[in-house]
Order: structure tokens, then C-alpha cells, then sequence
């Protein structure tokens, strides 16, 4: 499903160079659980940029989906990253002055070839299942912070994507709140068949996943 091959990523900031990632190579398999651990600023937001489309590579391939993405336009890598991946933020990133229904179906109005689903049902399915369904009118700053990472992720799987990306998915909640959430992101894994990758500083967190690497200052270090 994923594959990345010697990468790097270099910034260069006013006159000096930093080097975020460097010579990265990682193999995820479909359906895997695997998270990302490692300090702060060890490059694992980085890392997950990049494996999920939102920034390119300094150097090194990344495969995804069996498509080299250097291959790719940024219209193909658009679509890419809108039908094949969701993402889970920390800082869930809803708009409050949409609704809980139309924060969900926002991706949707992005998705480039006809869907074959009806988009609304969708997202009420998903709001049952997650059992928040008699918040589907009511906006984001009404809502706890776990009701809120919830209508995130029914977001994240709108589209019906093959692949979940959390960047600290319970850094901004409570150890209850924050368990129940991983509870139900390792469930989408079993039921859905998803492949799910999350970035996260906890251990704890980490050792519940089959998988996982730890990074520090660009590279990984162990696994």
C-alpha cells in the first residue's frame, strides 16, 4: 500500500538548512496498524505529510496505492489524497460556523469522479455509529472535544478512504475520552479493513498497534 525509498526532506530557512527527514525508507502493508512515535520535532508530522500527499519529498520516491507519486500531477495528487486517504488532526479542525453535517460532507465537494454513494446518507450512517447522530445541527464549538474528534473522523471516512492518518488523535482530550477515541479508530481498522497510521508521543498509545517505528531528529531509530 505504501512504500517510501531513501527520503528526505530539506527546508531551508532564512540562509540555514534543516533537515526534517533523512533517508526514510518504510514499507506499510494494507489493513496495517501501525503508529509513529518519537520526540517533538524528530520529524513524525513530516513524515505523515508526506505519506499523506500534503508535501513532497526533498528527494526519495513515495509509492502509494502502486503509483509512484513523483509520476503524478497535482491534479492526480489531488484526487489521490482526497479518495484514498482521511485525516485525523489534534486540533480537529472544524469549521465552527458549519454544521456538524456540513463539516462531514466537506470532502465530498472536492471529490473529483462521480461518487457512488449518496453522501448524506452517509454521513448520517456514520453519525450513528459513532452516537453522536442528534448532534447533526448543532456547530463544532457546542460540542465536547470528544464529540468534536468524532465528527472529525466520521469526516475523515466521508469519502470511504482506504487509508486513516491521526496526528496526535487524543493530545487534546482527557485519558478517558482519549482511550474510547483510539478504541473506536482500532475498530474502523477491523470492521472498515482500513489501514491506519497514527502519529503519537505516547508509548502506551503505540504499544497497542502491531507496528510501530520510532523516530528522532529525521530518522528512524527503531522498530
Amino acid at each position: 500500500m505504501i512504500e517510501l525509498s531513501n527520503v528526505s526532506k530539506i527546508y531551508k530557512l532564512d540562509g540555514d538548512v534543516f533537515t526534517a527527514l533523512e533517508k526514510i525508507d518504510l514499507k506499510i502493508k494494507n489493513g496495517e496498524v501501525f503508529a509513529i512515535t518519537g520526540p517533538s520535532g524528530c520529524g513524525k508530522s513530516t513524515l505523515m505529510h508526506i505519506i499523506g500527499l500534503l508535501d513532497d519529498p526533498s528527494s526519495g520516491q513515495v509509492i502509494i496505492n502502486g503509483k509512484n507519486t513523483r509520476d503524478l500531477s497535482d491534479n492526480e495528487l489531488s484526487s489521490m489524497r482526497n479518495e484514498l486517504i482521511g485525516f485525523v488532526f489534534q486540533q480537529f479542525n472544524l469549521i465552527n460556523k458549519l454544521t456538524v453535517l456540513e463539516n462531514i460532507l466537506l470532502p465530498t465537494q472536492y471529490c473529483r469522479k462521480k461518487m457512488q454513494f449518496d453522501p448524506r446518507k452517509r454521513a448520517i450512517e456514520l453519525l450513528e455509529r459513532f452516537d453522536i447522530a442528534e448532534k447533526i445541527k448543532s456547530y463544532p464549538n457546542k460540542l465536547s472535544g470528544g464529540q468534536q474528534q468524532r465528527v472529525a473522523i466520521a469526516r475523515a471516512l466521508i469519502n470511504k478512504p482506504k487509508i486513516i492518518l491521526a496526528d496526535e488523535p487524543t493530545g487534546n482530550l482527557d485519558s478517558k475520552t482519549g482511550a474510547k477515541i483510539l478504541d473506536l479508530l482500532l475498530d474502523l481498522n477491523k470492521t472498515d479493513q482500513l489501514t491506519l497510521i497514527i502519529v503519537t508521543h505516547d508509548k502506551e498509545m503505540a504499544s497497542r498497534f502491531e507496528r510501530h517505528i520510532h523516530m528522532f531528529d529525521g530518522r528512524i531509530v527503531g522498530e
